[in-house]
């Protein structure tokens, strides 16, 4: 009896999983996708605010820079 209720169990989790597996990977797929835009800006933002470090707004490109930074670290997880 108790074989049959592990069998029936394991049945429908099996099942379970295959019916949400599309919706975990388009999920998946948009997170990952979330976290290389935010990559890519933070990126971005850093070599602006070293570009206008350079130069005499350096205030503002070291500000410019620190918000990449902290971008980028908080897409890398």
């Amino acid at each position: 009896m108790n074989l049959i209720l592990t069998g029936v169990g394991w049945s429908f989790l099996a099942v379970w999983w295959l019916l949400t597996l599309p919706f975990r990977l388009v999920f998946g797929a948009l997170s990952l996708l979330g976290r290389l835009a935010g990559l890519a800006i933070g990126f971005a933002l850093m070599v602006l605010g070293a570009a206008l470090s350079a130069g005499p707004l350096l205030p503002l490109g070291a500000l410019v820079f620190l918000v990449g930074l902290v971008l980028t670290l908080r897409s890398l997880g």
